[in-house]
């Protein structure tokens, strides 16, 4: 998966929760609960929505990388490449 791929998904999962989610004027490192006027449960929604788009476990320390859309491609990138890393072993 590659950042491009991972903004994807954490777009979707974001649009699971709020559907006219306009990512237009979004800053890569702009939180996403204010962008999004998230709410503690939408958050935790958002979580579990991106941890099924991406096949990933997201757990609560994970929490601090998913607060920016660029945190979250990071942190999906980078679960990815130790998925993948831990297959070629």
């Amino acid at each position: 998966m590659n950042h491009d791929q991972a903004r994807a998904l954490v777009r979707q999962a974001v649009q699971r929760i709020v559907p006219d989610a306009d990512f237009s004027g979004l800053a890569p490192g702009e939180g996403l609960r204010d962008a999004f006027e998230l709410d503690s449960l939408d958050f935790l929604e958002f979580v579990e929505a991106l941890a099924e788009l991406s096949g990933q476990e997201l757990t609560e320390d994970d929490y601090p990388d998913l607060v920016t859309w660029d945190g979250c491609a990071d942190r999906l990138v980078a679960g990815e490449a130790a998925v993948t890393e831990g297959r070629s072993r």
